[in-house]
């Protein structure tokens, strides 16, 4: 059974595929409880290793992601070989995450980090009117649309990308606020905001056109008001191969047609 230089923990997703590479992997090296390694191996997809880089925020343990999912734009490829070679050599990068704060129907204040993005969403056939500020001046009176997001650079590549936001490499102090099906005003395409800068939403009309808020995988329903900031003493480690970082893959995004 083969060592690392750093007792390593494996974790993966309910999947069958990522419990079989996992099974593989733990008769080929020695492995610690995640509780005593220094670093984590994810496997399965980006919804897996969103979920590790939760548990293991603020840890200082760095999260390794080898992909046993589907797009897999957070982790590295799947290979059994030469582990502990890899690791050695990965690139890590800072997660700064999101706090959402949100005040609910009933008056009901909600609290949750997002290391990808914060986002609202109508929740019926009616289509949300949302009042926009940021460090509390009014920029937008009314935003009427699907939902509105709020992604970090780790995030704009999910969700944000899809409603054609701007891909934000990871190091920038950037975060971007991009509408979802804007109807008006229609050619608002969103903005770039800076990361110290705290987004506040009003949901217009809530009790005839409900919303819902999203920040990662925690929901809160029929929001009337939410504040979004970047929390600066929180973080999230992430490893990336060298041939295959975060800025090769940004750049390989934005070139692809």
């Amino acid at each position: 059974m083969r060592q690392t230089s750093r007792p390593v923990a494996l974790l993966a997703s309910e999947s069958a595929e990522a419990q079989d590479a996992l099974q593989r992997l733990q008769s080929l090296y020695e492995t610690v409880d995640p509780e005593l390694a220094e670093v984590v191996v994810a496997l399965g997809g980006d919804g897996f290793m969103l979920h590790v880089l939760h548990r293991f925020m603020d840890t200082g343990k760095p999260i390794y992601g080898m992909n046993k999912g589907t797009i897999g734009f957070l982790m590295n490829e799947y290979r059994e070989e030469d582990l502990a070679e890899r690791l050695d050599q990965a690139v890590q990068s800072e997660i700064r995450p999101l706090q959402m704060t949100a005040i609910d129907e009933v008056g009901m204040r909600h609290t949750a980090l997002a290391i990808n993005e914060v986002a609202l969403f109508r929740q019926s056939y009616q289509a949300a009117r949302l009042k926009i500020s940021i460090d509390g001046r009014t920029r937008l009176e009314e935003l009427v649309c699907d939902g509105v997001l709020v992604a970090t650079p780790t995030g704009s590549t999910a969700y944000n990308l899809s409603a054609q936001g701007p891909i934000i490499p990871i190091e920038a102090p950037l975060l971007a606020l991009t509408p979802v099906s804007a109807f008006r005003p229609r050619r608002w395409r969103g903005a770039l905001l800076a990361n110290r800068q705290v987004v506040d939403i009003e949901v217009l009309e809530s009790e005839k056109r409900p919303v819902n808020a999203v920040a990662d995988h925690r929901e809160v329903k029929s929001v009337q008001r939410i504040e979004i900031r970047e929390v600066r003493d929180l973080s999230s480690l992430i490893l990336f191969d060298p041939e295959h970082s975060w800025d090769e893959r940004i750049l390989a995004e934005q070139f692809r047609y």
